[in-house]
């Protein structure tokens, strides 16, 4: 289900009930379309999520963790310079729209009071987050700028008129339905095609609202109070997410009719969590980790075309021996060889002495064409050392490449900033403070970040590293000797350490479980995990961040499940 206009309605009264009358104590822009503003109220700090994603434009009440800029954004400076600390009065929605208005009260620099709107527009790739002063309506500020040249019809600018989004002509819902509506039920019975109807009738309506009112109205009895009471549901939600049999999940504000496995939520907000936390996850690191992904698609590119070219070459230099035996042959038998001829039939005492046809230069006298035969079989001899040295140097590079792609797919924000060390210092992405850097050696070396902790369901500590500098980290340096080091079987993972020098299977079985979710195999079952004592690991001198070799391995198989992982975190 998309974020409808009724979604919002239920939303708008959930944040109501919670946060009106907070007052706002901290304001963060993590990302460049999100905002979070963290309103304490009733004793509890609420994080309030107002995200402009042209994919996910929500807002909501949030618990998933996010890491700041070190840098604070003009957008964020204008909010905490207004809204700091002033008190959320109420939270309403424009109609049945897609838009809310969070209405603050607050003092000015001259200490007098002042009203303020913190207005966002949920709407796909026009979402926006605008600041406005209630008295003038004139706009403080933007999270996206939009000028004349992009709307004709309003301009989304500081100092600009702020002016509503046009106007949709339909009815809010919330209002109660038409005169016409048992004339509409009747004369459009198929329920796809009344679902339509619908739409085009009141406003924010989506597709799967518009179906499960269709059906409500469809059922008998009197159709005036089965559209109130659908619409009643929305101010005592019942938060669901459901997994239909095609395997689309959706969120709704209650139960809507339809076939699949349904999961009760307590709130929308934790509910939307839990829905978006994956998926907006993997829209962030795409975002702020679309230098790191260029970058290393461009390493893993050169690499792979690399390889195509030296097993090529492998392939030709597989004729060595057949320059020198056709070398020896016109060496033993020179007096048959007329010079002037372009080639000549000789015994092959290698074959039987099957005659075997030798092309010759007919600029050369019969010993330069045999020692000719000779220089090409030497160098490619001396290619075969040189491709297969190449080629195992070149796959090493693809594998390294290939699991640090990995290590994006499954990272999370805040897991970019080691992966960008470790290409900065690996020569493939250049460090822009790097002159900065030189000129004070005491802060060149960053920091690695720390790796994750889980504990079992014993009480073992277990702990997970997240991408190769977090992994050498963890498995040469803090790991004990007598710990147990796991990951997935030939593909790309992170290294997971058991605290423990003899854990239980069931502790070796849930760390694998945390090896296998870490992993290229997250969406796979029976996945082979290896395990084995860290004093078996070894780093071979050379060897590129992550790589290590091992040895006297036991290898299990598990299906990684998200709700063990989730349980099993600190």
């Amino acid at each position: 289900m998309s974020f409808d206009g009724s979604f919002t309605h239920a939303m708008v009264h959930e944040l109501n009930q919670t946060i009106a009358t907070g007052r706002v104590s901290k304001i963060n822009q993590p990302y460049a379309n999100e905002v979070v503003l963290t309103v304490r109220a009733n004793g509890h700090n609420y994080p309030i999520l107002l995200s402009a994603n042209p994919t996910y434009a929500r807002i909501q009440s949030t618990q998933i963790p996010y890491i700041n800029p070190p840098t604070p954004t003009n957008f964020t400076m204008i909010l905490r310079k207004y809204l700091q600390g002033a008190i959320l009065k109420e939270i309403t929605q424009v109609a049945n729209d897609r838009v809310v208005h969070l209405h603050f009260t607050s003092r000015n620099e001259l200490g007098d009071q002042q009203e303020l709107l913190l207005i966002i527009e949920i709407m796909a790739r026009h979402s926006n987050v605008i600041l406005v002063d209630s008295a003038s309506m004139k706009i403080l500020d933007a999270i996206k700028h939009v000028g004349s040249d992009q709307n004709r019809y309003r301009l989304l600018l500081p100092g600009a008129q702020y002016i509503m989004p046009p106007k949709q002509d339909l009815d809010d819902p919330f209002q109660g339905p038409r005169t016409d509506l048992a004339a509409t039920i009747r004369e459009f019975p198929n329920q796809e095609v009344l679902a339509q109807t619908l739409q085009h009738q009141y406003q924010g309506l989506g597709k799967d609202t518009a179906a499960a009112l269709a059906t409500a109205l469809h059922a008998s009895g009197d159709a005036q109070k089965h559209f109130q009471a659908f619409f009643e549901r929305f101010n005592a939600p019942q938060p669901t997410l459901t997994v239909t049999v095609n395997n689309k999940t959706n969120f709704t504000a209650f139960p809507y009719p339809t076939s699949g496995t349904t999961e009760s939520h307590p709130t929308l907000s934790v509910l939307l969590d839990h829905y978006y936390e994956d998926k907006a996850e993997r829209d962030r690191v795409q975002q702020q980790g679309s230098v790191l992904i260029r970058v290393v698609r461009n390493e893993l590119k050169k690499n792979r075309t690399k390889l195509k070219k030296l097993q090529r070459t492998l392939a030709e230099t597989e004729n060595a021996d057949d320059y020198r035996i056709k070398g020896e042959i016109l060496t033993t038998y020179l007096n048959q060889v007329v010079r002037g001829e372009t080639a000549v039939t000789l015994p092959n005492f290698y074959d039987d002495n099957r005659p075997l046809k030798i092309t010759l230069s007919n600029q050369l006298s019969p010993n330069q064409n045999a020692q000719k035969y000779f220089k090409r079989y030497q160098k490619a001899k001396n290619a075969v050392i040189y491709v297969n040295e190449q080629l195992e140097k070149t796959q090493a590079d693809v594998d390294y490449f290939s699991n640090i792609m990995a290590q994006i797919e499954l990272a999370a924000p805040k897991d970019l900033v080691d992966i960008r060390l470790e290409l900065q210092e690996g020569g493939y992405l250049r460090d822009h403070d790097h002159q900065k850097k030189k000129k004070n050696k005491k802060q060149r070396r960053q920091k690695v970040s720390k790796p994750d902790r889980y504990t079992a369901s014993d009480g073992t500590k277990i702990s997970i590293g997240k991408n190769n500098l977090q992994n050498d980290q963890l498995t040469l340096h803090s790991a004990k000797r007598t710990d147990i080091w796991l990951h997935v079987k030939d593909m790309p993972g992170s290294h997971v350490i058991i605290h423990d020098a003899d854990p239980s299977e069931a502790t070796i079985l849930e760390a694998a479980q945390l090896a296998a979710y870490f992993s290229k195999g997250r969406d796979s079952s029976n996945v082979p995990v290896d395990y084995v004592p860290v004093k078996r690991i070894h780093k071979p001198n050379g060897a590129k961040p992550g790589y290590v070799i091992f040895t006297g391995q036991k290898t299990v198989y598990v299906t990684p499940e998200s709700d063990l992982v989730a349980r099993l975190a600190d």
